[in-house]
């Protein structure tokens, strides 16, 4: 691996930011301290600071030349609602709280690239390094654009990263095309008619309508979309019933749908929708039906995405890139790139050695109470970022 000595010296010292922000998580659009820690850093560092987009994100501004190409950088910054049981000293100190995707990883890589950012500039342009709030909940890149991230901050592409357990340090993956499902939630209340469960006759039962229903989804992936475009429907929740002896007045479903294109969406809310009221008037039930989109997919643009591709073996060799393989997980960066060209790639962190002291008994797997973050690779994905914007901006036209 090339990696860049600066930053490699510089390891231990962003690695102990990287534990002190595991230790203190902060969740979606409450990233406060985070965002103090981050804006305190970049300022010792002479980058210009901008704050409050999207509620709680920073954005570093990193000006060299006097040419108008800029590319920006993005890392996310929440945590995740849930208890770690790690019990290594950086383990966290908030209950109920954790960063257990690894998004305290992504911002000490991003700080990383930025300090050496702070002392070798050899490019022309701008960098914009983005720390966004609430990737796990609420859309902060959403919530970052429509406070004008794009307007305030002009970029001609935006890059993500994300780090991937399992695969052995050393290997990136990235491809064109979708690489993460639109993320969507629906909500179906089924009204019948409550009755005595001795006399279902006299009433309306909302629960055989209800897996009917259930079922006929299935008919949408089966018989209604492509057998090529991928798409679920899963109906995670089901609610009725308060005693064994009575029919209840309602049902409700919960679930989520995902898709990788915008027109299978459609597609699946529609029938979902039809087919959701249709069944319930054969059954003199009525129906409300809710559908929630949450996260579109998340698509890579073809030259980005090769850009990209050719700055990680000039660091790692063409052997240790491999082709990103589309997942039905979901990502906000989707936004941004609906808006800009570019390209979300993932770094590998290897398969979980590094939590040796204090880990718990769970794999090193994203959204896993074990989960920890390979302070390893820190050098490696920061030398990614800080190549990847020297190319962008001495290679790529406007």
């Amino acid at each position: 691996m090339k990696l860049l000595d600066l930053i490699v010296d510089e390891a231990a010292s962003i690695a102990a930011i990287r534990r002190d922000i595991h230790a203190h998580p902060e969740l979606s659009f409450q990233e406060v301290r985070t965002a103090e820690l981050v804006t305190t850093k970049l300022t010792e560092w002479g980058i210009p600071v901008y704050r409050g987009l999207g509620r709680t994100g920073v954005v570093g501004i990193v000006k060299n030349g006097t040419s108008p190409r800029a590319v920006g950088l993005r890392a996310d910054m929440d945590a995740l609602p849930m208890q770690e049981i790690n019990t290594f000293a950086h383990a966290s100190k908030q209950t109920g709280k954790m960063h257990a995707c690894g998004h305290d990883g992504h911002i000490a890589m991003l700080l990383a690239a930025a300090q050496h950012f702070g002392k070798h500039r050899n490019f022309d342009g701008t960098v914009y390094l983005i720390f966004q709030p609430a990737e796990e909940f609420g859309g902060g890149a959403r919530e970052m654009i429509k406070d004008g991230l794009f307007e305030k901050f002009p970029m001609d592409a935006v890059f993500g990263m994300h780090n991937w357990p399992g695969e052995a340090i050393g290997k990136f993956a990235v491809a064109p095309g979708p690489v993460c499902a639109s993320s969507n939630e629906f909500k179906i209340i089924i009204r019948g008619r409550g009755t005595h469960a001795a006399q279902p006759h006299s009433g309306i039962d909302p629960v055989p309508i209800a897996c009917e229903i259930v079922q006929a989804f299935q008919t949408i992936i089966s018989r209604n979309k492509k057998p090529i475009d991928p798409g679920v429907i899963s109906v995670s929740m089901i609610h009725a019933g308060e005693a064994t002896n009575v029919v209840p007045e309602m049902c409700e479903l919960r679930g989520t749908v995902r898709t990788f294109t915008l027109e299978v969406l459609d597609l699946i809310e529609r029938r979902m929708q039809k087919i959701s009221a249709h069944v319930c008037a054969a059954h003199d039930a009525s129906c409300e039906f809710e559908f929630i989109r949450s996260y579109p997919p998340t698509v890579n643009s073809q030259a980005e995405a090769e850009f990209a591709r050719s700055v990680m073996a000039s660091i790692v060799g063409e052997e240790n890139v491999v082709v990103e393989k589309p997942g039905m997980g979901a990502e906000d960066f989707a936004f941004m790139l609906q808006s800009k060209p570019g390209a979300y790639c993932s770094i590998a962190i290897g398969d979980g050695t590094h939590r040796a002291a204090g880990h718990g008994a769970g794999p090193c797997m994203l959204h896993n109470p074990s989960y920890d973050f390979n302070d390893e690779i820190i050098p490696l994905g920061a030398t990614y970022w800080v190549r990847l914007a020297e190319a962008w901006l001495a290679k790529h036209p406007t």
